[in-house]
């Protein structure tokens, strides 16, 4: 059974930074891509960043330059970690993979307010 766990949300301030984990388990990670996604209250989910199983990367506009998503095969574990944080960035962030079947995180809420 694919799980997907993501920690590290929370209250941040504007102009601040975060970092997100997701820790996958049932698959074999190393193998997969895996994914970030957001969605704000009232709009659509969207991708945040992808990472390949070979390290490719790749961002959605609006927080590419600001973003970097990471992988550690020996922890099962992907991270995001953002920069430059707006209220823009409230949203709760999903862990995602894909194997035929999509698999999502429970999601962790981020809040930007001061």
């Amino acid at each position: 059974q694919v799980q997907l766990v993501e920690s590290g949300g929370g209250l941040v301030q504007p102009g601040g930074s975060l970092r997100l984990s997701c820790e996958a388990s049932g698959i074999t990670f190393s193998i997969y891509t895996l994914a970030w996604y957001r969605q704000a209250p009232g709009k659509r989910r969207e991708l945040v960043a992808r990472i390949s199983a070979d390290g490719r990367t790749d961002y959605g506009d609006s927080v590419w330059g600001r973003t970097t998503i990471t992988r550690d095969n020996a922890k099962d574990t992907i991270y995001l970690e953002m920069n430059n944080l707006s209220s823009d960035d409230t949203a709760v962030y999903y862990c995602y993979t894909s194997d035929r079947i999509s698999h999502w995180g429970q999601g962790t809420q981020v809040t930007v307010s001061s």
